[in-house]
């Protein structure tokens, strides 16, 4: 019988017996664009799995649903100023007049058929988006994913963070509805506070006397161009520096600095990433659907001589607005012009400086340690206290401001009086934050000493022990190697010793008032780090280990009853010898 031999190394590759269109067109396609070549590397890219990665997820999925909902709303909104008489759905306001831009607020809500939903939708997942990237920023700094050489990617989410919050602004201010309105006012009130240009510049912006005819037309097209468009552009650079610069994982066995242990992109990490898009849609369709916000059917349209009782801004814009109303109020008169540093001051300065801070703390961070090497592993918070305390003073600070910005409603919800409440907001913001500082520095240090003994003496089994004196003791049990490594994967703290400030001549050395600055910055930073354990103490601590063994030998077999459910073992078919 005549077979066949079969060709194991021909110069022609193997084809399927019948064509495959899609891949058909596929084939046409990279012979005249080379897309496979390109992009085979890096859909084969690793990405190493841990939940918190997902939070940068979160913020990305939810600014593709503003885009989505954003798109559906911009086909009925007019964003006009000019003066109608509301004829729609709403009974409240019917004969009422009103801008364009409002009734097409209340067309959509009403009137549209989902309308109601995409608005709810878009708001919700604005402030997700906002709350997702300070919480990715958050992460980012706990764990110093920020370090070379990712400094850049810092400043980029930074940027990315004041884009989102001018952005959330300009969107929350289109209705013209009158708490949006009260928003307007302020900004108003804020831009005027600058010395001498103010006045100009508001009249620029607002085309005329407040509000003029020209605001609303012109937060549109920031609002679905110009910031989009800058958001997009500052996203797409940060997923190119990610992809550049390979992502940062946990320590653990076989992570190093020079390698990423994880999933590829293709097929696995977009198969997850595209579950966790519909995830956040779901929950964002939920919220929409559920939770009423920014009801502008109740404010009514703005009106520049009325306010809303109980006004609160959105929560991102909330050290804004507190700041405002705890600041006293300063004014200096000086040839006829009038300088509002109660405006001034907490509206403008205070909000660049913050942002100038955070912008540039890689950087300061690496001059007072002097590590300048890149790190692709991360840090556990608890191993560089004075950063993770550092945050915890500004997450405090924060709140202090949020709830400083609401001291009406807490005057009235709880018939507080509403001085007291802003005197005790101002010394608050100075008091607090640097005793939530000594107590997370010195939490964080007591969680380094509690690693310390796991590492030197094992874990509590819960086994308490009775030696031949009729003594008690617990029983430690060694950690598994991988916990252990995790323990004692971080580098010990150097302390920046500084230069000796005149050589054997008795010059001066250059700057040395500046490293005199930086050696004590650099004490106030690592010299009350407890560091891990040494060799030495390992070594010892592993021969104690081996005398309590020894010790204990003669009862291993005699265990009391119950000391099979240690919460350490498996204990599938075990059960007590004495049942009652």
């Amino acid at each position: 019988m005549a077979t066949t031999a079969a060709t194991t190394n021909g110069t022609e590759p193997a084809k399927t017996p019948k064509a495959n269109p899609a891949g058909a067109v596929a084939n046409w396609a990279d012979e005249r664009l080379g897309i496979a070549t390109a992009t085979k590397k890096q859909i084969r890219k690793v990405f190493p799995d841990h939940w918190s990665f997902m939070l940068g997820e979160i913020a990305l999925w939810s600014f593709v649903i503003l885009l989505l909902t954003g798109v559906f709303l911009t086909l009925w909104f007019n964003p006009s100023m000019g003066e109608v008489t509301y004829n729609g759905s709403y009974d409240q306001l019917r004969g009422i007049h009103m801008s364009e831009a409002y009734a097409s607020t209340l067309h959509i809500s009403f009137d549209v058929r989902a309308g109601l939903l995409m608005r709810q939708m878009h708001h919700w997942a604005a402030m997700l988006f906002i709350a997702a990237m300070l919480v990715h920023m958050m992460r980012v700094f706990l764990t110093g994913a920020f370090r070379k050489p990712r400094e850049l990617n810092w400043i980029i989410g930074g940027v990315l963070l004041l884009l989102g919050i001018l952005e959330g602004f300009a969107g929350y201010s289109l209705p013209d509805d009158l708490l949006s309105g009260t928003g307007l006012r302020i900004a108003d009130g804020l831009v005027k506070a600058t010395p001498v240009l103010g006045s100009y510049m508001s009249f620029f912006m607002f085309g005329g006397e407040f509000p003029g005819d020209q605001i609303i037309p012109r937060l549109y097209t920031a609002h679905i161009l110009l910031i989009p468009g800058l958001l997009l552009a500052m996203i797409a650079a940060h997923m190119l520096l990610l992809v550049y610069h390979k992502h940062t994982q946990w320590p653990g066995p076989g992570k190093t600095e020079d390698n990423v242990v994880g999933y590829p992109m293709m097929p696995v990490y977009a198969a997850k990433a595209g579950g966790f898009f519909f995830i956040v849609f779901g929950v964002v369709a939920l919220m929409g659907g559920l939770m009423t916000i920014n009801p502008v059917w109740r404010f009514g349209p703005y009106n520049p001589a009325e306010v809303t009782a109980g006004s609160q801004p959105d929560w991102y814009m909330g050290i804004a607005e507190g700041l405002l109303r705890i600041m006293p109020g300063w004014e200096t008169h000086i040839f006829g012009v009038t300088l509002s540093w109660n405006i001034f001051l907490p509206g403008q300065i205070a909000p660049i400086a913050l942002l100038a801070i955070v912008l540039a703390y890689p950087f300061i961070e690496q001059w007072i340690t002097g590590d300048k090497r890149e790190h692709h592993l991360l840090q556990r918070p608890r191993n560089v206290p004075t950063r993770t305390a550092f945050l915890a003073a500004m997450i405090t600070l924060y709140g202090l401001l949020w709830a400083a910005g609401g001291n009406d409603i807490l005057a009235t919800t709880f018939h507080l009086d509403l001085n007291t409440i802003t005197y005790f907001m101002r010394g608050a913001i100075f008091v607090i934050p640097p005793l939530v500082f000594i107590l997370a520095k010195r939490w964080c240090i007591s969680l380094q000493r509690h690693d310390a003994e796991m590492v030197l003496h094992g874990y509590e089994s819960g086994i308490i022990m009775r030696d031949a004196e009729g003594g008690y003791t617990e029983k430690h049990l060694p950690l598994s190697e991988e916990r252990a490594y995790m323990l004692t994967s971080h580098e010990r703290p150097q302390v920046y010793a500084g230069l000796s400030g005149a050589d054997a001549n008795g010059v001066s050395a250059p700057k040395a008032r500046l490293d005199q600055l930086r050696a004590k910055l650099s004490k106030a930073w690592y010299a009350t780090d407890l560091q891990k354990p040494t060799a030495a103490e390992l070594e010892a601590a592993h021969h104690h280990a081996e005398l309590e063994h020894a010790h204990d030998a003669p009862l291993e077999g005699h265990a009391a009853d119950g000391h099979q459910f240690d919460g350490r073992h498996d204990v599938d078919g075990e059960e007590l010898t004495h049942k009652h």
